[in-house]
């Protein structure tokens, strides 16, 4: 491998997925504002906050390939779940969620931290919950409590109860790192986890 690699999250999630590829890689916690932006479309936010992720480790990792992701969660009507926190938050989102489809956008960015060049890419993922009764969402947020993981579930456990069907090109996304597309981009600059030894 050319540059070593970097994941900017503390995310235990991310980081387990990211070791599927079975490439040497470390972690560190970037410290970005997290607010959206006054009209900022779910997609825009996502690659932004993925590419700020980035950003905000380069000057400390020269040499490095820096992997920025970010998940936002939306409702039909445009709602963002965020991680809920705590079990009322969960709750609320569940209900909101019951019945109805939810539109996972995870933005994914790959910053060179000595070219300044980055690679992005917003990875949709939907899931189509089922109707939940009351008794079903307090039973599984009792026995998994998801409460940092936004939308209120994993899908990697218990979670995947919870819902009808799944559509996208990655299920990895849904979970907070989209594979495909980071093998892809490693691919692009002359990486390829099949050929590393």
């Amino acid at each position: 491998m050319t540059k070593r690699l970097l994941l900017a999250s503390s995310s235990p999630y991310r980081k387990a997925l990211l070791k599927r590829l079975t490439l040497p890689f470390t972690t560190a916690s970037p410290d970005i504002d997290e607010t959206p932006l006054p009209g900022e479309s779910a997609e825009d936010l996502a690659l932004r906050l993925a590419e700020n992720k980035a950003r905000a480790l380069a000057a400390r990792h020269p040499d490095h390939w820096i992997i920025g992701s970010d998940q936002v969660a939306c409702l039909p009507d445009g709602t963002l779940l965020h991680k809920p926190g705590d079990h009322a938050q969960a709750v609320q989102q569940l209900q909101q969620s019951s019945g109805h489809r939810v539109v996972f956008l995870t933005g994914l960015c790959l910053l060179d931290t000595d070219s300044g060049e980055c690679q992005r890419i917003c990875e949709p993922f939907t899931a189509h919950f089922r109707t939940l009764s009351t008794e079903e969402i307090e039973s599984y947020l009792e026995r998994e409590q998801p409460y940092d993981c936004a939308g209120s579930f994993k899908m990697e456990g218990l979670g995947i109860t919870l819902f009808d069907r799944l559509e996208g090109r990655d299920p990895n996304s849904l979970v907070g790192l989209p594979l495909i597309a980071l093998n892809g981009m490693l691919r692009n600059w002359g990486c390829n986890p099949l050929l590393e030894s």
